[in-house]
């Protein structure tokens, strides 16, 4: 982080140094002209004055020369400016001060006066031993015979002045400003590079499986959102852990049981005479065909999550009867509801509309309810299936009188890997599939239940549309956000 900090000051410091310059250059530029440019303007006007003083003092009897050496002389602002009196070379021969300047002027405002239009030649530079200078010469035949021009000189040292001064009051205020921006661009730069390296501190901890690290949020913005969406994939991939050891120990634990039963059956069988133990090995290779079946469930059950997570979990949709398939569910479930002394009532319609669906994965949820309901039901019990059309839809309830389910397990019992508390054998995914398959139908998957009591489920499959052409066959892929869409809307409408 520290050498982003450097490389984003000094790249930031050298662009304000730059402008800040560029502007002073300007400035400074600026200020001299306009000094230059009103020292010009009094020279000429003094100027003025003394030619028409010379061209127009006519009443007396003096010559041309000693007119002009009579204004010179008499010039009131001696003081500030020396006036010169020049011959037809350009050489002074009168002036104010009473000394002649020499090579001091190279005479180069002379010979721009004689090249001007206006008569008029500017000369701004340095003259010998006397510093920075500005002088401004005239040039006319109407001064008189003898007399090439008049020279007016001023010192610059005072604008000179003006000039440093205001050159170095903005030099004053870029210091001022640079130490600001430096100030402010440091306190800028750590609000956010500083929350910045926390979250990469933080995020490396988390990648490398602490899940307990949390980001204090200092501030409501941008950096804030960022540490609270950190904090929040922290809690979600937290959860997404214990929920990943829960499912791997529940797992394990739920595939021991049938290998066990099986290996141990195995070896019995092994052991056993065929005819003299007949009833044990008919019973042993009974057990191991249940718990073979039991497997492969288990693991078609976990296939199932696989490719809904991949997504490549697919439907074939067709035309079809789902009271035929609930009825064959029901069927395929009476001997093991004898067995286990649980009684199955079903009141179904003779004709409920067709939907439009995949009848091996609808025939999947049947089981998969059908199965919890009798897992959960003691001896006695009873299970309900009932089946009616309703606004659009086939609704299918599975009512038992069994365990039922703790309120404090019914919000998350539709969750992947999620087993309440009461639960028994089973990897804790089928109603998870079940549901996705439902939403995949645009259908709905309820539970409803109280502890003690019993647990109903119901289905809701939307009938066949009449647009559909039902002698044509559909593959459908799960769309995760799609199926939450539809669930959102399935809230918003109840």
């Amino acid at each position: 982080m520290q050498s982003v900090t450097k490389r984003w000051m000094l790249n930031f410091l050298t662009i304000i140094v730059v402008i800040l310059t560029v502007v002073m250059l300007l400035i400074v530029v600026g200020v001299r002209e306009f000094y230059y440019s009103s020292a010009q303007q009094v020279l000429t006007s003094r100027i003025e004055v003394m030619v028409n003083a010379i061209k127009y003092r006519t009443s007396d009897a003096l010559t041309p020369q000693e007119r002009v050496e009579q204004v010179i002389t008499g010039f009131e602002e001696k003081t500030k400016y020396e006036v010169m009196a020049l011959d037809r070379n350009g050489a002074p021969t009168v002036t104010s001060s009473g000394f002649y300047p020499g090579d001091t002027f190279t005479g180069v405002d002379y010979a721009r006066a004689l090249q001007s239009d206006n008569g008029y030649g500017v000369y701004t530079g340095r003259a010998k031993d006397a510093g920075n200078v500005m002088s401004v010469c005239y040039v006319s035949d109407s001064l008189g015979d003898g007399v090439g021009g008049i020279r007016l000189v001023c010192d610059l040292s005072l604008v000179d002045g003006e000039i440093f001064k205001t050159a170095l009051f903005f030099l004053l205020f870029s210091t001022v400003v640079v130490l600001f921006v430096v100030l402010s661009s440091t306190y800028f730069i750590r609000s956010i590079v500083t929350p910045i390296g926390q979250v990469g501190v933080i995020a490396t901890k988390i990648a490398s499986g602490d899940f307990s690290v949390r980001l204090k949020t200092q501030h409501n913005d941008e950096i804030g959102q960022l540490c609270n969406i950190i904090n929040y994939m922290a809690d979600e991939l937290q959860k997404a852990e214990e929920v990943k050891n829960d499912f791997i120990s529940q797992v394990s634990h739920e595939l021991r049981t049938p290998l066990t039963a099986i290996k141990g059956w195995g070896e019995t069988v092994l052991d056993a005479d065929p005819v003299e133990n007949r009833d044990t090995v008919e019973r042993g290779i009974h057990v191991i065909l249940s718990e073979t079946d039991r497997l492969s469930g288990m693991v078609e059950e976990l296939l199932d999550f696989s490719r809904m997570q991949s997504g490549r979990l697919t439907l074939v949709l067709s035309k079809i009867d789902v009271l035929a398939e609930l009825e064959d569910v029901l069927i395929m479930f009476g001997e093991r509801a004898k067995r286990e002394g649980v009684t199955l009532e079903s009141e179904l319609p003779e004709f409920v509309s067709p939907v439009f669906g995949d009848k091996n994965r609808l025939r999947q949820v049947f089981v998969n309810i059908l199965d919890n309901a009798l897992k959960y039901s003691e001896k006695d019990g009873i299970i309900r299936t009932s089946a009616a059309e309703e606004t659009g839809y086939v609704v299918i309830r599975i009512a038992d009188t069994g365990l039922g389910i703790p309120r404090s397990d019914l919000p998350r019992i539709k969750e992947k890997f999620i087993k309440g508390s009461n639960s028994r054998r089973g990897t804790g995914i089928g109603l998870a599939v079940a549901d996705e398959i439902i939403a995949l139908h645009k259908g709905l998957l309820t539970i409803d239940s109280t502890e003690g009591e019993g647990t109903t489920v119901t289905i809701s499959i939307p009938v066949m549309d009449k647009k559909v052409d039902s002698t044509t066959m559909q593959i459908a892929k799960i769309d995760e956000e799609e199926i939450r869409r539809y669930r959102e809307q399935q809230q918003r409408d109840k």
